[in-house]
């Protein structure tokens, strides 16, 4: 099947026909227009992830506005899943090294990457390429696997969850930078910013249980990253989180940048296909809770292709 016909099959017609299927939607700044400033987005496509990161980042400021000399930075991609990159399951191993290594260059005295995962995490962390990544780039790897690394922290925005037990490398960090996949999910519709952070806490049952749209906002009001990076290099658009084979998968070579999480969930909505950000049901609660902006059509939005 052409991909123009794939895509379109499964919904996402909007991307083929709109390059990041957020046009008209935003007060657009192009790039290279300098008196524009800081952009609340950053959405970019037709590259490589590294390529990708590199102009990204350096739209937003640099990795310099984010990370210090001297301090400890946090990177949280999603590692859940022991299948190969090509699956699209996990975080793309080469963006990650790329975030690592701009850290690394920044003045951060150590970076470390972690996930609880879903499956065993020495198997995840290998199979998903990020542990070869991560040590190539001068990183350090750390388990979730066990409610030792977790320590109760109280959520008072919650309205479901009222407190969790949180890892304590993030509760220790200087910088958190949260690195998503953006891929389909059979019980959350999507899985992006919000969603990735159900991996820095311990008990994931309890979301599920109890609401997880609900759940999943709360702790958006809690808990910000101050990087958000959304991989939709390798996009999952069906049998989501952990996919069955690359026929799951596209190639879009786009990714999305912003300090807010609720705004880079509500880009990667559009992106995928959706027509309005609000079909996620935590996207809308996170919105109506103050955890973050998805009114993309107020936001000043910089759209790069290379």
């Amino acid at each position: 099947m052409q991909r123009r016909r794939f895509l379109t099959a499964l919904g996402v017609g909007a991307w083929a026909g709109a390059g990041l299927a957020l046009g008209g939607y935003s007060r657009r700044l192009d790039a290279g227009e300098p008196s524009a400033g800081t952009p609340d987005l950053v959405a970019i496509r037709n590259g490589e992830p590294e390529a990708l990161f590199d102009h990204g980042i350096e739209a937003l400021g640099g990795m310099g506005r984010f990370v210090k000399k001297g301090q400890k930075v946090v990177v949280k991609p999603n590692i859940g899943w022991n299948v190969p990159p090509e699956r699209a399951a996990n975080t793309n191993p080469r963006l990650v090294r790329r975030i690592v290594e701009h850290c690394l260059q920044a003045g951060a005295k150590e970076v470390y990457v972690f996930d609880h995962t879903c499956d065993a995490w020495r198997d995840s962390y290998r199979a998903s390429g990020i542990e070869q990544a991560v040590k190539d780039a001068g990183g350090k790897l750390a388990p979730g696997n066990s409610e030792s690394y977790f320590q109760t922290v109280a959520l008072p925005s919650g309205r479901r969850l009222r407190r969790t037990q949180e890892h304590e490398l993030v509760l220790e960090a200087d910088v958190f930078i949260n690195v998503p996949v953006l891929k389909s999910h059979g019980g959350a519709r999507l899985s992006v910013a919000m969603k990735n952070l159900m991996g820095v806490v311990w008990d994931r049952g309890e979301w599920h249980s109890n609401d997880l749209h609900q759940c999943i906002a709360d702790f958006a009001t809690y808990r910000k990253p101050d990087l958000n990076v959304v991989d939709a290099w390798n996009v999952m658009l069906r049998h989501g989180p952990r996919g069955v084979s690359t026929a799951d998968v596209v190639n879009m070579r786009s990714q999305l940048l912003s300090t807010d999480l609720v705004t880079a969930d509500a880009a990667a909505a559009r992106l995928f296909g959706l027509k309005q950000p609000e079909e996620v049901g935590y996207i809308r609660i996170a919105g109506e809770m103050g955890a973050g902006r998805m009114d993309l059509e107020n936001l000043a939005i910089r759209r790069i292709v290379l």
